[in-house]
């Protein structure tokens, strides 16, 4: 039986807050977060920026090559509401068309060239500490409902409590240095998805895609297994195609 919405949310909810009680990898917490928010917030595509050591923001997680570009285009302009966002500690919301021309001209070509409309980007902020932006894109103009505004908020700030969790002043370093892996691990990551789109011939998702459940299923950070694919210390082997009489089960049960 197909999830409903609200399970989705909980669900959601509930994958997020085990990081508070147990290890996590950051990279896939914050991706578990973009995914699920595309998925419930009807986003055409989903990023997130972090800020570095030198307090700049770099992409650490999308949902998309297209996301992941539009993130990077903003921090080569440094403008766009993902940075606003980021800068303020306030939620960014954008309508439509016009009023990005107005506000963030370069970022508002890019974003027609792309075919999104609207954006809406949430702080992660927990008081006085901003870690960066979660952004989602929307291809039809228009802004979230207040009920998806607000669990999109919740959800983010779920995300930003974990990572800051238990933080004190002699653990400042800690979580300064937890930040730092994090991103270290994406160039990895970014590596591995190369690799494997080249081996296999798939497009980059569907690469990411295959690391991230062969990280999964291996119960491995999937850092470590990025860096593994890279320095050839194992073999990820080619995503199969699906069953076609599975596929006709899966939505014969969906329906």
């Amino acid at each position: 039986m197909a999830r409903t919405r609200e399970q989705h949310l909980v669900d959601t909810f509930v994958t997020l807050t085990d990081t508070l009680v147990s290890e996590y990898d950051t990279v896939d917490l914050l991706q578990t977060l973009v995914d699920n928010a595309a998925a419930l917030f009807d986003a055409s595509a989903a990023g997130i920026l972090l800020v570095n050591e030198q307090q700049e923001l770099e992409v650490i997680a999308s949902t998309s090559e297209r996301s992941t570009f539009i993130g990077l285009m903003q921090l080569d302009a440094g403008e766009g509401p993902c940075v606003e966002a980021f800068t303020s500690g306030m939620t960014v919301i954008v309508e439509d068309a016009r009023s990005m021309r107005r506000r963030w001209p370069r970022f508002a070509e890019l974003s027609a060239e792309l075919g999104y409309a609207s954006v809406h980007s949430i702080p992660l902020r927990l008081r006085d500490t901003t870690l960066g932006s979660m952004n989602l894109f929307r291809e039809s103009e228009g802004t979230l409902n207040r009920n998806d505004a607000v669990a999109a908020r919740a959800l983010t700030d779920v995300a930003t409590i974990s990572i800051l969790q238990q933080r004190s002043a002699e653990q400042a370093v800690l979580v300064q240095e937890q930040l730092k892996r994090a991103l270290e691990s994406r160039v990895s990551i970014e590596q591995a998805k190369g690799f494997l789109a080249h081996t296999y011939r798939l497009d980059l998702d569907t690469a990411f895609d295959v690391l991230r459940k062969y990280a999964r299923s291996h119960q491995s950070r999937i850092a470590e297994v990025a860096r593994d694919v890279v320095n050839r210390v194992i073999v990820i082997p080619p995503p199969t195609a699906p069953d076609p009489q599975s596929e006709s089960e899966s939505e014969s049960e969906g329906r």
